[in-house]
């Protein structure tokens, strides 16, 4: 069953430009604001919808049809719905897949999640790709454009954001069993749940601190490892967590970052960082390995990067993974440190699985240095 779109009523987004597209309610009747960007993933709306590093954004889907195979509570990166709205063609208020629990409009309804429907969104997202990442409103209660554009004018840019803090944990918590072989301390900056699973299912046990947790904290812990998760917002505006993860390098436990986490990895060793055009946002990015010589294809979401130009003038960073789209950095590696990052991720969900042995190498890198320590005890 769809939505009968000519009894919905009429929705607006309007770009900060001024740019209007018409189209129709989806969703909760209302109004969101948010940085507008685009998602080329042909499936896995569920896992977008809920990754804490669209938090902020309001996310115009490629794929066609939205809402066809349901919600399945089992298929969530977080707590909850993290997309601050969204925008697509077709929007289906049922659906055909048997496990799922409930459909999407009834998902939107129940998390608040204002959306829009039956636009033109291969227009949209050329009109994105053309002028860039900009702040949107959608409304479907108001329809004044004048009224939506004084609105619009009060959010603040993304750039220059800190929005860990909006979506990482408030306490620390324990994830995984506690026999298991490794001790990882999990910097939650907006983790993804599959990101906690993948290092699981390699026999460890997880201590995830918040976002903004102590460099002294965390080495209490004594961990073996540290992961620096994903998250939303300019990495340029966490100055006092990229100090913290210099700490953390410094200490020579291993440490493995993930989209924000590679930002500030990049940021502790004095790479800058800088808003993109439009991101990286999809399920198909090739992306190639330096080290092995292969190309990977990934999964993305990211509208920040690192400097190739600082990186260029480090001789302590090595590259190690570039974009094969754009040539934009998308991973790294601290020469003498036991510290490496991708831009991409790895644990995919939704996506390919192409980068998930740099989980592997994380786990052989922590046993190397557990071996070099009794050697030399």
């Amino acid at each position: 069953m769809h939505l009968k779109y000519s009894s919905s009523p009429k929705a607006l987004l309007v770009l900060q430009d001024g740019k209007v597209f018409e189209g129709k309610a989806s969703g909760k009747i209302g109004t969101t604001t948010g940085e507008i960007c685009f998602n080329t993933g042909m499936t896995g709306y569920q896992e977008i919808f809920t990754d804490p590093s669209y938090f902020g954004q309001i996310v115009v889907m490629a794929a066609t049809h939205i809402g066809n195979y349901g919600v399945e509570e089992n298929e969530v990166e977080s707590d909850g719905i993290k997309i601050a709205g969204m925008v697509c063609k077709k929007f289906n208020s049922g659906f055909s897949r048997p496990r799922a629990q409930k459909s999407l409009q009834q998902y939107f309804e129940e998390s608040n999640i204002v959306s829009i429907c039956e636009v033109d969104t291969r227009a949209i997202v050329k009109y994105v790709r053309e002028n860039g990442a900009m702040n949107c409103i959608i409304s479907s209660e108001i329809l004044d454009v004048d009224v939506l554009k004084k609105q619009l004018a009060k959010v603040p840019n993304m750039e220059g954001l800190e929005l860990a803090s909006k979506v990482s944990t408030k306490q620390t918590y324990f994830f995984g069993n506690e026999t298991a072989k490794y001790k990882v301390a999990v910097m939650d900056y907006g983790v993804k749940k599959n990101i906690l699973r993948s290092l699981t299912e390699r026999d460890c046990y997880l201590k995830v601190f918040p976002f903004n947790a102590s460099a002294a904290e965390v080495l209490a812990f004594n961990p073996s490892g540290i992961m620096l998760s994903n998250g939303p917002g300019d990495p340029s505006a966490m100055p006092k967590e990229s100090a913290v993860v210099k700490e953390l390098v410094d200490s020579n436990i291993p440490v493995f970052g993930i989209c924000l986490g590679h930002q500030l990895l990049a940021q502790s060793q004095g790479i800058s960082t800088y808003k993109m055009h439009a991101g990286h946002r999809g399920i198909n990015s090739p992306v190639k390995n330096l080290i092995s010589g292969k190309s990977e294809i990934t999964s993305q979401n990211h509208g920040f990067s690192v400097s190739p130009e600082d990186i260029a003038k480090n001789s302590n960073i090595e590259i190690t993974h570039v974009n094969l789209n754009d040539q934009t950095i998308e991973g790294i590696r601290v020469i003498n440190k036991n510290a490496f990052s991708v831009q991409h991720h790895p644990e995919a969900c939704p996506g390919p699985l192409d980068s998930k042995y740099l989980f592997d190498e994380f786990v052989t890198m922590i046993e190397r240095v557990k071996s070099l320590k009794k050697a030399t005890a």
